[in-house]
């Protein structure tokens, strides 16, 4: 059986609980969560007079924080199903600033029960 590596970039972190408690009800019980920062944040914060120039271009799509969460998920379908319960809650995900989700096939997992 394949299993993926689950990871979404959430932009509104006011969104993570409720995109858990969602993931938690088809089943995936485990997740890392990292506060994380985009690039664009990077820029924003940067001194450099080249970046400076940029600021004015990504000002607008900036968060100021955002979060990543991680999880191996045993299946396809799981995968489905949570694409679809995170865009109940964040909307669609190839609009911009709400996230970018993506999964992996892993060719070896240890460490974790079995299902």
């Amino acid at each position: 059986m394949a299993m993926y590596l689950m990871v979404l970039v959430l932009n509104q972190k006011e969104y993570l609980n409720p995109v858990l408690e969602r993931l938690l009800g088809i089943g995936i019980s485990g997740a890392t969560i990292v506060d994380s920062k985009g690039m664009g944040r990077e820029f924003m914060e940067c001194e450099s007079p080249v970046m400076g120039g940029l600021r004015k271009l990504i000002y607008d799509q900036c968060r100021p924080e955002n979060v990543t969460v991680y999880s191996v998920v045993k299946d396809e379908e799981t995968i489905d199903q949570a694409v679809a319960e995170i865009e109940s809650i964040v909307g669609d995900l190839n609009q911009p600033g709400k996230g970018v989700f993506f999964a992996l096939p892993l060719a070896r997992v240890k460490g974790l029960s079995a299902e």
